[in-house]
């Protein structure tokens, strides 16, 4: 038989609405639960970290004492330019997002985790500002000194170490010079790899850590 054509179309179910709420709710939730999650897995995030702190959930950097310090590999200049210089652009970016939330941390893994060692000439002495990792403080960079063998004298290699200073004492910037021979060892410097680049000194490149 024909339908009346003032009939009105059939309703759909109450059963419908509520099952769409809940739906829309649930992708909700699980949305807003994988965004929490990346903001506070990935604090080395620019992005994450402003809101990490406005929310004051930032990680709480723990100071270690010597005793204290995460176990972990000490390499010297030949060791560091064998383990680091070969990253491409990408596998850089990569392992230096790795380190720098691997520091925010507080090192919970310490596989990523690697302490500098050797001996470095001084080259430059700055003051860290707002745009530094640390402030306030000074840093030192320095370019390795290696010996070819036992009886040559120690000559540059092709590493260079930003090493950073954190302190309030405005006289600490004094305590090095360009020239002078910073010596640098797990114990009681505790140094760690914390950013990896490549840059061109005198026209070659070198690794800076």
């Amino acid at each position: 038989m024909a339908r009346n054509l003032d009939e009105p179309p059939p309703r759909r179910p109450a059963y419908f609405w509520w099952l769409l709420a809940n739906g829309l709710a649930i992708c909700f939730a699980v949305f807003s639960w994988v965004i929490c999650l990346h903001i506070f897995r990935h604090p080395e995030n620019p992005r994450n970290y402003e809101i990490l702190r406005k929310l004051k959930r930032l990680p709480e950097l723990k100071r270690y004492s010597i005793l204290e310090a995460p176990s972990a590999v000490s390499l010297g200049p030949k060791e560091l330019y064998r383990k680091f210089y070969g990253f491409d652009d990408a596998g850089q970016k990569r392992l230096n997002e790795a380190l720098l939330r691997n520091y925010l941390v507080n090192f919970e893994r310490p596989l990523l985790l690697t302490y500098i060692e050797g001996n470095y000439r001084v080259e430059e002495v700055r003051p860290m500002g707002e745009a530094d990792f640390f402030a306030p403080g000074f840093a030192v960079r320095g370019r390795a000194m290696v010996k070819p063998d036992e009886l040559s004298p120690a000559v540059p290699y092709p590493v260079i170490i930003e090493y950073l200073f954190p302190t309030v004492d405005r006289a600490a910037f004094s305590w090095f010079k360009p020239g002078d021979t910073l010596s640098v060892s797990k114990v009681p410097n505790c140094a760690a790899v914390l950013h990896v680049s490549k840059v061109t000194v005198d026209g070659e490149q070198v690794l800076c850590v």
